[in-house]
């Protein structure tokens, strides 16, 4: 175009069009140019997903809870002293509540009255350790609780499930060791985790008022996560009822995100200091953190499922202050906690089904084999 433009022997009508053409053709090529930098300087992404069939996975950690967090019957003298008031049981100068006594039955009125009887009592000095022990000792067992376990067609026991404090209470995690962890190599029945589970539903907390602790479900909570992370259970897991077989079937989703400038996932860095408490860095730790500064800000203690290293809050506490900053605390969260999301993200994708159990053949001879009769088993 240019020998066209700047030619003599050209008439002036031939030379204008092609200088026409020519400065059409460049503004063209610089507003291409100028959108593909802007675009450029955007930093965009695109997302991708790809389904990889692997020879085998890591299995991932299981977490169940009762939501019962203290068994009734099991209450000790000390333990009605120190947490009555907190589990509905007692008024603040520790007297029963003649609401809570009407709805029991007679044995456990005259027990629980004779409970209540201080006049030779000296009230625990410690506590703290009251309330740490009180969760120890009064949360359901793995021992009492489980009936049957099977792992990939092989038995196994309480030994294979570790305590864990949530929200819950004491609760139990299976194949949460992220050192050594059980890998699974197809799906499908007999080549999971098998349990079946007594949820000591005798055992539960009289129900005669509502409060921020009342539960009136009955049955098993339970979160499939990772084990780089720690159950955030009260908010991610799922319910299973009492009477039926719960079918679960996984999918292993890992998600990457990628980092500033182009998002706002937070990078691991080898070395780096992870959260307080935590090895691995997760948007549940971060919540969990996030939870107990607020209650150690306001309390100048943490709660039972919190990570660290600062004191229990005593029971006065816990009823006085630490569950109302809590709650307020996990309301505000979005605001208050500043959780980015890790650029490296495991997750479990459900299904869940599930049939009556038992059905009319097998009660009586289910009733047999654990020695327990037909009514409790059904």
């Amino acid at each position: 175009g240019l020998h066209y433009m700047c030619t003599r022997p050209q008439s002036r009508l031939r030379r204008l069009l092609w200088s026409l053409a020519f400065l059409a053709s460049a503004g063209l090529l610089a507003t291409g140019a100028a959108d593909r930098l802007h675009h450029l300087l955007s930093r965009p992404v695109h997302t991708r997903a790809r389904l990889t069939w692997a020879p085998q996975l890591r299995f991932p950690a299981v977490t169940l809870c009762n939501p019962n967090r203290a068994r009734f019957l099991r209450l000790t003298r000390p333990d009605l002293y120190s947490v009555g008031q907190w589990l509905g049981l007692a008024r603040e100068n520790r007297s029963l509540v003649p609401e809570m006594l009407a709805v029991l039955g007679e044995d456990q009125r005259m027990w629980l009255t004779r409970l209540a009887n201080y006049s030779r009592f000296l009230p625990p000095r410690h506590s703290e350790r009251t309330m740490q022990s009180f969760f120890h000792r009064l949360g359901h067992q793995i021992e009492d609780m489980l009936v049957e376990c099977r792992f990939q067609g092989e038995r196994c026991g309480p030994q294979h499930f570790a305590p864990v404090y949530t929200r819950y209470g004491k609760c139990y995690t299976f194949n949460g060791d992220r050192r050594n962890p059980r890998v699974t190599r197809q799906g499908g029945m007999g080549n999971g985790l098998e349990i079946m589970l007594d949820i000591q539903q005798e055992e539960y907390l009289p129900i005669w008022r509502e409060t921020n602790e009342t539960s009136f479900e009955a049955g098993i909570r339970v979160q499939i996560h990772s084990q780089d992370e720690p159950p955030y259970i009260h908010q991610l897991g799922f319910g299973v009822s009492p009477g039926f077989q719960t079918f679960v079937s996984c999918q292993e989703q890992r998600l990457t995100y990628l980092p500033q400038p182009w998002g706002n996932c937070r990078a691991s860095v080898q070395g780096e200091q992870t959260l307080p408490g935590y090895d691995t860095y997760s948007i549940a730790a971060c919540r969990l953190q996030c939870e107990k500064e607020a209650v150690v800000r306001s309390c100048h203690c943490r709660m039972v499922h919190m990570p660290g290293n600062e004191s229990i809050c005593s029971p006065n506490v816990y009823i006085e202050w630490a569950d109302h900053t809590l709650d307020t605390a996990v309301e505000d969260s979005q605001e208050r906690c500043s959780c980015p999301t890790p650029c490296n993200l495991t997750r479990y994708g459900k299904e869940i089904s599930m049939v009556r159990i038992p059905n009319k053949g097998s009660a009586r001879y289910l009733a047999r084999k654990y020695n327990k009769n037909e009514t409790y088993i059904r």
